[in-house]
């Protein structure tokens, strides 16, 4: 069923939106919480965490375009995307469990037992998030419609970051009973439960109406050759890789800089906290803004403050914690349009590339958001390990000098330069609004006429 005027209801949108939500139960304890379990807690290495966070990324370059692959190709009787939501989100709870245990093992068999539980829960994320995230593109056909619904999407996915970063330490004390290493895989088990209640909300309140052309013929390799000469996709490949680069070096570090830094690990649930709402309240302003300036004007703004704003946060002193606050504050609202803008853009290449080429793989193309997604999440996580260990990071004992400045770069200087990447990056991106709507009308035209 295709929709021409492609008007969503509210009830839709936030149906829709609550998948993330789900979606960031998850992607926030990897983002905020994994290397600090991994080295505080679990009992490995800076440096073996970052090894195994970066090396297992490389099953994503063959898995993340497969299951794009595989989801276009799904036929049942809910679509090609939605049945993933309630097929995946048991399995996804289950390895989420097993990725926080901490085994009665010797430093080789931990590491191995990393690899093993990280790899399958990374793909189990990638066999519900792939489906999702290109749920989007098929929900409408309308490019205005699709930045309406990135809004809801990300206000509420930023309510799963809010309830992850604002009750995972105190749901670990209370599970735990003073015992991290219980209190962890118990706290990962009530989101698991939570999120797959959520999936399901989304499974139920959602409709895909975008087809693909009613000519179109199933070929892997046509598919493949049209993303590759997707030139705006590719670009935002970059984006998005730098972007989550920048996010995970960032809030990756957040534990590391209030338990050794400032002194007081306590103040980083409030910390993350309040960065979480400034997001949202940031978000919630993604829509009005880029009506007014457009999706690539507005990211390239957003992104020059987010730069300038972290490059600032290495300069404030420690003493002046309401002043660490308050920057952390602006950089969590000024950043914030960039997620919805991205989702909404990658949509809009999906449209180009039937646009350009006559066929449609949806799924395929948000496969390259989920990949950016989690080679940024290597690629931040994995320099954040090394980083700390050549600054000289040593878990739970009084920090050099020099493993202080270090913690302090990699929650200033260092993840700016991943956002300053992003903002050159974006200059390329060529699907301007007026672009868009052009496209947007020949597809009606095409589907009206099959």
């Amino acid at each position: 069923m295709n929709n021409t005027s492609g008007k969503l209801s509210f009830k839709e949108k936030v149906g829709y939106g609550l998948g993330d939500t789900a979606s960031n139960l998850y992607w926030q304890m990897f983002v905020n919480f994994l290397l600090f379990f991994y080295t505080d807690i679990f009992g490995i290495s800076a440096a073996a965490a970052g090894t195994m966070l970066m090396v297992s990324r490389f099953w994503d370059a063959i898995n993340d375009p497969m299951m794009g692959i595989i989801a276009d190709r799904t036929q049942s009787k809910w679509g090609r995307f939605r049945p993933y939501l309630i097929w995946i989100s048991g399995p996804l709870a289950v390895v989420g469990v097993l990725a926080f245990i901490t085994p009665d093992l010797s430093v080789t068999g931990k590491i191995i037992y990393a690899y093993i539980t990280y790899t399958l829960i990374m793909m189990a994320y990638t066999a519900i998030n792939i489906p999702y995230s290109a749920l989007m593109g098929v929900l409408t056909p309308s490019t205005k419609e699709r930045t309406s619904v990135a809004t809801y999407r990300f206000v509420l996915a930023f309510v799963g970051a809010f309830i992850v970063q604002g009750l995972t330490l105190p749901l670990v004390r209370l599970f735990g009973g003073g015992n991290q290493a219980l209190g962890f895989p118990l706290t990962m088990g009530a989101f698991g439960v939570l999120a797959g209640i959520l999936f399901y909300i989304t499974f139920a309140t959602t409709k895909e109406r975008v087809q693909p052309p009613a000519s179109q013929k199933t070929s892997l390799k046509k598919d493949l050759n049209d993303l590759i000469h997707n030139r705006p996709w590719m670009v935002l490949l970059v984006m998005g890789i730098f972007t989550l680069g920048y996010i995970v070096v960032r809030s990756g570090s957040i534990l590391y800089y209030f338990k050794y830094y400032i002194g007081n690990e306590l103040q980083s649930a409030l910390f993350m906290v309040l960065g979480t709402i400034a997001v949202i309240a940031g978000v919630a302003c993604t829509q009005f803004f880029s009506k007014m300036l457009g999706k690539k004007k507005l990211y390239l703004i957003v992104m020059t403050l987010t730069s300038l704003l972290t490059i600032l946060f290495y300069f404030v002193p420690k003493d002046q914690i309401i002043l660490v606050f308050a920057v952390h504050i602006l950089i969590s609202f000024v950043m914030a349009p960039q997620a919805p803008l991205l989702w909404a853009m990658y949509a809009d290449t999906a449209d180009y590339s039937e646009w350009k080429n006559e066929r449609r793989a949806t799924g395929l193309v948000f496969s390259a958001a989920t990949f950016a997604q989690k080679f940024g999440l290597a690629i931040g996580g994995g320099l954040a390990g090394f980083l700390l260990a050549g600054f000289g990071f040593k878990a739970n004992v009084e920090q050099t000098p020099e493993a202080l400045k270090g913690i302090l770069l990699m929650m200033s200087l260092i993840p700016a330069v991943g956002s300053i990447v992003a903002m050159v990056a974006a200059i390329f991106y060529k699907l301007d609004d007026k672009t868009m709507e052009k496209i947007e009308n020949e597809l009606k035209e095409r589907k009206i006429n099959e």
